[in-house]
């Protein structure tokens, strides 16, 4: 992992931005059409594990295209098994260069390519769920949940900033620290935002009420993470999600939903984490357990 460029002087793990950040929206470059993008994802990534969900909860498998790339990154990044069916390349870093060959980032999941124009429209994670919940609207499924209702908008913004600072990137920051100071404030962090949740979810079944949106969509990935790697990979010990009554008790209802049970793969989240980065387990062993029941009522 090319992190050197991501840790500050203090020790802290500070993201980098995302490179490509055009919208997809009507009137646009380019405009919101069935079978014109394709969305490179993960199963192991909680940022790409948004898109996936998603995409199954509005009904987009035929309006939007997805390849998953292989959870074990090497040096050259994330390979695509068997090659991409959609541009034929091998490595996501290809789609990349291709579309800027100046680029010497981290190469990311979730980004979207426009088959039309190829290349790479917007790797800006935060926006490509909320561009299929908008921009796509008009092929949403029956039935399908708004998750961004515009009436709860400013609600959802303010909630989905504390999720991420607190514990989307929180987790991160923890277990990329290079100091203990950075170390202690990240963890600190952490656990403030998981103790703010459990009180907010003791009393509605979900983030803004009794209908899932898309702060529930964001939070999900990192609970569904959180026991298996972030607990002991990240060293995010304090408290596991299990004892957490209220989130725990959520984290399994979301799970019972078929969009967050079928793209959950907790082998591919665990070898991704515990083999890939070796500047975190250098030893690269996957450790067993822990045994949860997702599936307990």
């Amino acid at each position: 992992m090319k992190l050197e460029k991501e840790i500050s002087g203090g020790g802290r793990f500070e993201r980098q931005p995302n490179r490509f950040t055009t919208r997809i929206e009507a009137g646009g470059e380019h405009p919101p059409e069935p079978g014109r993008y394709q969305i490179y994802a993960s199963y192991a990534c909680p940022w790409a594990h948004r898109s996936l969900i998603v995409r199954e909860l509005l009904g987009l498998r035929e309006v939007v295209g997805v390849t998953i790339v292989d959870p074990i990154r090497d040096e050259k990044g994330w390979r695509i098994p068997g090659g991409d069916p959609v541009t034929g390349v091998e490595y996501l870093s290809e789609l990349y260069l291709a579309t800027d060959p100046g680029y010497e980032g981290r190469y990311t999941v979730p980004c979207v390519w426009d088959v039309a124009a190829r290349r790479l429209v917007t790797n800006d994670y935060p926006q490509i769920t909320l561009t299929l919940e908008t921009a796509f609207a008009p092929w949403h499924a029956e039935g399908a949940p708004d998750l961004y209702p515009e009436e709860l908008r400013e609600e959802i913004d303010a909630l989905n900033e504390v999720i991420f600072q607190g514990l989307n990137n929180g987790v991160y920051r923890a277990g990329f620290a290079r100091s203990q100071e950075a170390y202690d404030e990240a963890v600190t962090e952490v656990f403030a935002t998981l103790d703010l949740l459990e009180e907010r979810l003791s009393t509605r079944r979900h983030l803004h009420g009794d209908a899932l949106t898309e702060s529930d969509v964001r939070l999900y990935p990192t609970l569904a993470r959180f026991d298996a790697v972030y607990n002991s990979h990240f060293k995010c010990a304090v408290r596991r999600l299990t004892d957490y009554p209220a989130l725990w008790a959520y984290a399994r209802r979301l799970y019972a939903v078929p969009a967050f049970r079928d793209t959950t793969d907790f082998d591919q989240i665990k070898r991704h984490y515990f083999v890939t980065q070796t500047n975190v387990n250098p030893s690269g062993i996957v450790p067993r357990g822990p045994e949860i029941d997702w599936t307990a009522p």
